[in-house]
């Protein structure tokens, strides 16, 4: 009932409109007319701003399915793939974790114009790429090229819980062939260092790098350039900044302290509450920092991967 009453106000209001219209003359009705038109509500039109960075907590993410899952095998996406806001990713197919069961597997993916980074958060696992079988243990990471096909098993007696994460390759970007056995690497047999340009107070450890790069512990991926770990000291501090054309993702391993994410048009970052499992993805040119708490003994460390992405055409 209320919604015929409403429509008939409507129709009783452009009546009336127009019959005063027709009181003032043929040019003032064409005015008047373009005016009721602009104003109806039902031409106004409404379009969500894109986040220029998301949050998540992962402890707090539901599990869904891809193409990874089965019955012992669980996917919780946290960006990307799976997650209700992974239209905003432009070089992001996937960034979640994967818990695999005590004597579980997961199904076997392959993705032509993907790459992906496995980092192995706890437990052990094995790898199986092509004919390969690698096994993997906690801190254990590894890159897997466009076009392998692979797979992961746990043989353990405890839960696995592996970081996947997935980057699109653009349709024109040429790519090589890969080594058939994908590189392991420990996270202990990579030593820190400072990073030109940052304060000393945070110490880097430098993963995963570009295709024909020799700086990062594996140096073949084309649009994932740089995965790397944070270690901050007390009250160190990596300072906002921002990336024109990369897009980048934090979680936080240990440790408490004040994420940057974004800034107003004063120029004043905005800084949030971080703490481990709190995880924050930051679209291009979004503003990004960390500063850890300044007290004794206040460690914290931070899992960072950066992809970069083409510049959109200026169409406006």
């Amino acid at each position: 009932m209320k919604r015929n009453f409403s429509i008939a106000v409507k129709d009783f209001c452009w009546y009336t409109s127009f019959s005063i219209a027709r009181a003032f003359g043929g040019s003032n009705l064409k005015f008047l007319l373009l005016m009721l038109l602009l104003a109806s509500p039902n031409f106004a039109q409404e379009r969500k701003v894109d986040p220029t960075w998301l949050h998540r907590y992962v402890p707090k993410v539901n599990e869904t399915a891809n193409g990874m899952s089965s019955k012992s095998c669980h996917y919780t996406p946290i960006f990307g793939e799976g997650d209700s806001e992974a239209a905003h990713m432009q070089s992001v197919a996937r960034f979640a974790e994967v818990t695999v069961d005590p004597h579980g597997s997961c199904q076997a993916v392959r993705y032509d114009r993907e790459e992906e980074i496995y980092f192995v958060l706890q437990g052990s696992s094995v790898l199986h790429s092509g004919n390969e079988e690698q096994p993997m243990r906690a801190n254990d990471f590894t890159y897997l090229p466009p076009g392998a096909k692979h797979s992961i098993t746990n043989a353990g007696q405890q839960p696995s819980h592996i970081l996947v994460m997935g980057f699109k390759i653009p349709a024109g970007m040429a790519t090589n062939q890969q080594p058939a056995r994908p590189k392991i690497v420990n996270l202990e047999s990579v030593k820190e260092e400072t990073v030109s340009g940052h304060p000393s107070s945070v110490l880097y450890k430098l993963l995963v790098g570009s295709h024909g790069a020799t700086r990062d512990a594996i140096d073949e991926a084309y649009v994932a350039t740089s995965f790397f770990l944070m270690d901050f000291a007390p009250g160190g501090t990596n300072f906002p900044h921002h990336h024109e054309a990369a897009e980048e993702i934090y979680l936080v391993i240990d440790g408490e302290g004040d994420m940057v994410a974004g800034s107003g048009m004063d120029g004043v970052e905005g800084r949030f509450p971080a703490k481990a499992g709190d995880a924050y993805y930051f679209r291009p040119n979004c503003t990004v920092g960390f500063y850890n708490q300044n007290k004794p003994g206040a460690k914290a460390h931070i899992l960072a991967v950066r992809s970069k992405v083409s510049l959109p055409r200026d169409e406006d």
